[in-house]
């Protein structure tokens, strides 16, 4: 009887433990998410632990080596001109979120760019 005891005490504790890392998950996560990498790893370094680590909205995203902050995935309203000009062969942005105020990240000649919306 006393083994039985001693398994569910040990059962309540281990749910209590995994309750309490739950909350504190949620305590330091920040709404959005992590983008998804299109090419290689990032630094084999921990720049932070959770998103309270990260500046503003950023979130600590795991980079294919470590975590660092990153802004999060984000589609803005509006809606991208179609690409003009001279060949801009570069990418500046992956995604919306890493663009200032409401500029998208929108696709150029040869890449893409942060750009007002039409």
């Amino acid at each position: 009887m006393e083994k039985q005891w001693s398994a569910i005490f040990a059962l309540i504790l281990a749910l209590g433990a995994f309750a309490f890392a739950e909350a504190d998950r949620n305590l330091t996560s920040k709404p959005g998410v992590c983008p998804r990498r299109r090419w290689g790893s990032g630094m084999c370094a921990e720049y932070c632990s959770n998103d309270s680590d990260c500046p503003n909205n950023e979130k600590c995203c795991y980079n294919g080596c470590g975590h660092e902050c990153i802004a999060p995935y984000t589609v803005k309203p509006g809606r991208c001109a179609l690409p003009q000009g001279t060949p801009m062969c570069a990418e500046y942005c992956y995604h919306d979120g890493q663009c200032p105020g409401e500029q998208k990240c929108c696709r150029t000649t040869c890449g893409h760019a942060c750009s007002e919306p039409c």
